[in-house]
């Protein structure tokens, strides 16, 4: 029988994620999914600013930005009557290029190293797979998938079938992650619902059943090439849908609403559908369909029990608007990661584990409830039916539409959400007693107030402050105290807690840490702070490991 240290079930960006993760701290996985390679289907086209900080700790940002659109064209979203018709609203974005321009030109203090990037998850995925297959602590098993487990008190068996050969393999594991989306065989054997909203009922646009169409239409992009930025979405009183730009030159998503939640999307349909929003005929091919349930704000009651937990899709579900769903899964992966290569290593704690589903469920509810909302707005849109007329009630009409439109923009932003999540009431945070900032979805302030995010600096040598953390937990030096840290680094020894330390002579820093000192987890939280070292170093150290 094989031995591994974790089994993950689920090769999507979750899982991969969390093999990378456990890698960086030299932990052994095994990586099952199902299809033989990374799925080829065009899904969210969102790599936010937190996940490609992430990819940047990995050491894999900067190849990933070179994925998915022309790094020159503008990544705006327009909504128009047609595509051929007119524009209602712009909300302008940056293209990939104009964004790197502003990160080299950045202050000191500046808290976005890494910009959101428009790339679909499926150009991401084969690239994480790609380099997956060079990392020698991760061993994939695509092609095969996990058809039973049993938890006994020491790890965990696990029943592995080859999907061609029908050959079952036993792994004896220490842990098993389920990151194998919303119908997750791992937390349906767990008897773990999900609750929350289910999806939208009614028939407005995104509610019922929606349907994807993968399309190949050089013609479109020649056509309308001075119009294109990253989302074209279509809205007058006959119908509504959203394009959104794959690689800016042949290839598109088309998202349109099923005429009731029973039919099947076919060709033919769509084709209609297609050519009422683009205005006029133009030639296209059809790639694939799949359908989907929007309105959805699911989380799982628990994010895993003893020996077998669950992060991704497995423990959330949401509606796409805000391209939410799947960096929450990356950062639920982060989050886990370094705890289970902590229990694995022996230098975690028994609280360790539990304190994954005590700080992620909330982020979890937290974002699947702002996705919903921002759901809402986009279905609930009035559209007058004069809209289409070259008349002045038309015009009154398109005004008043664009100017509700214009007010989307933070659909498409959110920087409080994808830099904001704070695990202030953790047991294994340890608080200095001060107020962290308010929780906003739209903004993001910098605190090292334990529990979130450490602050971001670029040093004098344009450097990221982040790229000289540790893999393990640092402990960040401010002026004033670079003599400090003694104590620390012998507790970490004698406990085995991968400790680095790190001196920072911008006085800037101090200003934005509030304190002398801070220790910063793996996944980039702050831990604790102060302005000088603890009476018992150890003490505190064994605290954010768990203990």
């Amino acid at each position: 029988m094989r031995s591994v240290p974790v089994c993950i079930v689920g090769g999507g960006p979750v899982g991969m994620n969390l093999a990378l993760n456990l890698a960086a701290l030299g932990v052994r996985s095994i990586l099952v999914n199902t299809d033989p390679e990374s799925l080829q289907q065009p899904r969210g086209s969102t790599q936010n600013a937190r996940t490609l900080e992430h990819y940047r700790r990995l050491g894999l940002a900067s190849q990933i930005r070179k994925l998915g659109l022309p790094p020159d064209q503008p990544t705006d979203v327009t909504y128009s009557t047609r595509t051929n018709g007119w524009e209602l609203a712009r909300i302008k974005m940056p293209s990939e290029s104009a964004k790197m321009r502003r990160v080299q030109a950045a202050s000191v203090t500046d808290q976005v190293p890494e910009p959101i990037l428009r790339c679909n998850q499926m150009y991401v995925e084969r690239f994480v797979l790609d380099h997956l297959k060079t990392v020698a602590n991760v061993e994939l098993r695509f092609g095969w998938r996990c058809v039973e487990w049993v938890e006994q008190a020491d790890g965990v068996t696990v029943d592995i079938e080859d999907t061609v050969s029908g050959t079952v393999e036993r792994i004896s594991c220490l842990y098993l992650v389920g990151c194998d989306g919303g119908q997750s065989f791992v937390r349906r054997k767990l008897d773990i619902h999900y609750s929350g909203e289910g999806g939208a009922k009614n028939m407005a646009y995104l509610s019922g059943m929606m349907v994807s169409t993968h399309l190949y239409s050089p013609a479109f992009f020649k056509l309308f090439s001075d119009k294109l930025g990253w989302q074209q979405w279509t809205v007058n009183a006959s119908i509504r849908s959203n394009m959104v730009i794959l690689n800016g030159k042949d290839e598109l998503i088309l998202l349109t609403q099923l005429p009731n939640p029973d039919q099947k999307p076919d060709d033919n349909l769509i084709a209609q559908r297609f050519v009422a929003a683009v205005g006029q005929s133009i030639d296209f091919k059809i790639l694939a369909h799949w359908t989907w349930t929007p309105g959805r704000a699911l989380v799982a009651d628990s994010y895993g029990r003893g020996r077998v937990v669950l992060a991704g899709d497995s423990v959330h579900l949401f509606t796409p608007t805000g391209g939410f769903g799947m960096n929450t899964g990356v950062d639920d992966a982060a989050n886990l990661g370094w705890k289970l290569a902590a229990l694995v290593q022996g230098w975690g704690g028994p609280n360790l584990l539990a304190s994954y589903e005590a700080e992620r469920r909330p982020i979890g509810i937290r974002n699947t409830s702002m996705a919903k909302s921002f759901s809402r707005n986009v279905g609930s849109l009035p559209v007058p039916p004069e809209i289409e007329e070259d008349s002045p009630h038309g015009a009154a009409a398109r005004e008043a539409t664009g100017q509700i439109l214009q007010t989307f923009t933070e659909e498409f932003a959110s920087i409080g959400i994808q830099l904001g999540a704070r695990y202030n009431n953790s047991a294994i945070i340890i608080s200095d007693g001060t107020a962290p900032p308010p929780d906003d979805p739209f903004k993001y302030v910098p605190s090292a107030c334990p529990g979130g995010r450490a602050p971001h600096a670029w040093l004098r040598d344009r450097t990221s402050l982040f790229d000289h953390f540790g893999s393990g937990f640092t402990l960040l030096l401010l002026p004033g105290r670079h003599d400090e840290g003694d104590a620390f680094m012998a507790a970490a020894a004698e406990h085995k807690i991968p400790l680095k330390r790190y001196s920072v002579d911008l006085p800037e820093m101090r200003d934005l840490y509030g304190a002398g000192i801070a220790l910063i987890r793996p996944d980039q939280h702050v831990a604790w702070r102060g302005d000088r070292g603890p009476e018992h170093a150890g003490t505190t150290l064994r605290t954010v490991v768990g203990y």
